[in-house]
């Protein structure tokens, strides 16, 4: 089996990673397609008292367990299936069971800082940024926190001040710098999206 192409897709917190991840995802129908969150690989916080949860920084890239995700990595690539953690956002912990992630003909990993980290990026056939206006994108953060993780609005505005804008100016917006290709607006630029579509049929090909 010929090893997968992995691509990695990198922005900052609501920049629409997973927007444009799942469009390139159905473009590249009927290759098989895995999709990796870096989002699963937080850090488990059980053995934290509830209250000290919610002080963790959990933008900083110290908060995932990024080597298991190079772990994984490196299983797909060599075409072994493995088990992602699943996460609980509203508790800071993981949860008892595990999703299959499959090996695929194309890998993708989605997550703010997946550029940020030189193993992961070493893996990399591909690597993409999706810059977003930052009003955006603390909009789409808002909503999303509201909606899906049960926050209240103190709670975001806090959390953007204290830790999103400073982490993403210190570790997201650097690796920027190791894109092969930046795409405006979560795939928005349909120019550009269209281009990696392409680059990557070619790779494939």
């Amino acid at each position: 089996m010929r090893p997968p192409l992995i691509i990695g897709v990198a922005g900052g917190s609501g920049s629409g990673k997973t927007t444009l991840v799942r469009r390139l995802a159905r473009r590249l129908s009927p290759r098989t397609v895995s999709v990796i969150q870096h989002d699963a690989y937080y850090r488990d916080r059980a053995h934290l008292p509830v209250e000290e949860r919610a002080t963790v920084n959990f933008d900083h890239p110290d908060a995932l367990e990024t080597s298991m995700l190079v772990d994984h990595v490196s299983a797909l690539m060599r075409g072994r299936p493995v088990r992602v953690p699943a996460y609980d956002f509203h508790t800071h912990t993981r949860l008892g069971m595990t999703e299959i992630a499959e090996p695929a003909d194309v890998v993708i990993l989605d997550g703010m800082l997946v550029l940020a980290d030189r193993s992961l990026r070493e893996m990399m056939h591909l690597k993409v940024y999706v810059e977003t206006d930052p009003d955006i994108r603390f909009i789409r953060r808002l909503q999303r926190d509201l909606e899906e993780r049960g926050r209240t609005v103190e709670a975001v505005v806090r959390q953007y001040h204290a830790t999103v804008r400073p982490m993403h100016a210190e570790f997201v917006e650097p690796s920027r710098g190791y894109a092969d290709i930046i795409i405006e607006g979560g795939g928005d630029d349909r120019g550009r999206f269209d281009v990696l579509v392409e680059r990557v049929r070619t790779a494939l090909a």
